[in-house]
């Protein structure tokens, strides 16, 4: 039997109408219990106001006939007119509970004597209020309230007692039923509203559960309307959120998956087809070798694809953690451009701007120095023939500054914001860079990143491309304001935007004075 699921719609609802008649029963419950309170202290009230007139003439009577009697037919009449203005039976008995003149004016059995409790509390205390049971009635406790007559030497000689019924019942029941109506009426209305209120609270979760059912089936375009500003307002602007970096997560996966395929079967099958031909006996023996230099170098070209690849994994994994230490990124980028000096002499490039102050910073060496690696890698294979590859340094706050600027055709404003993902290449990159995968500078991105520090392009085509990279100065090395200022930028560049912690403003540097 298939388990029925409750939805958080109908738990919603089912809470609120519970607590909403919970409510209503313990309003209910607490409104009789103060009703039954207050008749019972109107009707107590009622009794000893009429019981202390109906003594006090009982006593001018008494005090008439020189305390001797009382008469009946006089006093009768007078406690009928006010036993029945109260809907009350008042009675007059001698001292030991004898009654003497009765005006029973309501429905109840007729008493034989006044309780002795009665009259031992008005020989005590000069009055009684209570409930009393009248003996020979066999009723339930009714309401009483009495007061003592005495003689001229003040001994009490007997009691004029006022009796009336618990509670008046038809007032009692008609004021509940009033209630329970008005209940009805107050419960039907708040369990509609309460039905729409929650629909409108439920229904963007319906829409954001929809939609992740979408997600999970690959469609990305759905998106949850965001109506206010509330919590649930708020929780949509970021499902939103989510579901745009998903989108886009799913597309870079997507083009990761395309560009490493294309960039492992590219050279797979280069390598294939030489080694089948050099098996098969299609290449000669005096080819081999040359056809041999080229699956070398598609190996290679492999194992750099590989070894990148794993770098980038690694860093942004966090497997690989940064060690901080006092750099001389002079010095750093000085040895580094060493392993590019027969390339440099291929091409006849000038080389300027090594010749300056020292500069210290703190960072991971080994990360660094993959940075300025590729950098310069960059900058040699675009750089044109005869051309110059020029070094800057200098501090900017508590930064310093590294450029690596390159002569040569240049990048378009409009490929600048993609230089920086993986496997991109421009359309020139691609005919002058055979070798390259593109993740190079997404690499050095994900380090300067991991520093906390900053990297940017700015290009003028047709005149130049510079990469500046910035990282934290070594204070043991550093003084604020004694370093050189920045080269001026002569032309208009486009900044990179750069993940949060390497995110940068477009900034113009003063021309340091010759």
């Amino acid at each position: 039997m298939k388990k029925t699921q409750k939805t958080l719609m109908g738990k919603y609802y089912s809470v609120c109408c519970a607590i909403i008649l919970l409510s209503m029963v313990l309003v209910g419950s607490i409104f009789m219990v103060l009703a039954n309170d207050y008749l019972r202290e109107e009707k107590i009230s009622l009794l000893e106001k009429n019981v202390t007139q109906a003594a006090r003439l009982t006593m001018e009577n008494y005090a008439a006939h020189e305390y001797r009697y009382v008469s009946s037919d006089t006093l009768q009449p007078v406690y009928a007119v006010l036993g029945s203005a109260i809907e009350a039976d008042i009675y007059l008995s001698d001292n030991k509970g004898n009654i003497l003149i009765m005006a029973h004016t309501t429905e109840s059995a007729i008493p034989q004597s006044v309780p002795q409790a009665v009259l031992e509390s008005l020989s005590k205390t000069g009055s009684y209020q209570g409930s009393v049971t009248l003996t020979g009635t066999g009723e339930d406790p009714q309401y009483a309230v009495a007061t003592p007559v005495v003689d001229e030497n003040g001994l009490l000689v007997g009691a004029v007692m006022a009796t009336a019924r618990a509670a008046n019942r038809a007032l009692a029941g008609d004021m509940l039923q009033m209630f329970l109506i008005a209940a009805i009426v107050v419960l039907v209305v708040s369990f509609i509203v309460i039905y729409f209120v929650t629909s409108s609270l439920v229904n963007p979760l319906r829409q954001m559960a929809a939609a992740t059912r979408a997600f999970a089936k690959g469609d990305f375009s759905v998106r949850v309307p965001v109506e206010g500003d509330d919590e649930i307002g708020r929780l949509a602007s970021a499902f939103n959120n989510m579901a745009t970096e998903l989108a886009l997560t799913e597309s870079v996966r997507r083009s990761f998956t395309a560009n490493v395929s294309h960039e492992l079967k590219t050279p797979m099958t280069t390598i294939g087809g030489f080694v089948d031909g050099i098996l098969d006996g299609t290449i000669p023996p005096e080819r081999q070798n040359h056809y041999l230099r080229i699956v070398s170098s598609e190996v290679q070209r492999l194992s750099r694809l590989v070894r990148n690849m794993l770098t980038l994994s690694q860093i942004e994994a966090g497997e690989r953690t940064i060690q901080p230490t006092e750099v001389e990124i002079t010095s750093l980028v000085t040895n580094t451009l060493l392993g590019f000096e027969q390339r440099l002499e291929e091409k006849h490039i000038e080389v300027e701007g090594l010749d300056t102050d020292r500069y210290w910073v703190l960072a991971d060496a080994d990360l660094i120095q993959q940075v300025v690696y590729n950098l310069i890698d960059n900058a040699v294979k675009f750089v044109n023939e005869g051309g110059t590859l020029s070094f800057d340094f200098y501090a900017e706050g508590e930064n310093i500054m590294v450029a690596v600027r390159n002569t040569g055709s240049g990048v378009l404003p409009e490929e600048i914001p993609r230089l920086f993902d993986r496997f991109y290449k421009t359309d020139r990159s691609r005919s002058l860079d055979k070798n390259g995968v593109g993740l190079g500078l997404s690499i050095c991105r994900t380090i300067m990143n991991v520093h906390e520090g900053e990297i940017f392009v700015r290009s003028q085509p047709g005149e130049y491309t510079e990469f500046v990279f910035g990282l934290k100065a070594d204070p043991a090395h550093y003084k604020k304001g004694v370093n050189r200022k920045a080269p001026t930028v002569d032309a208009s560049f486009t900044t990179l935007p750069a993940a949060p912690a390497a995110g940068r403003e477009e900034k113009q540097h003063e021309k340091p004075q010759q």
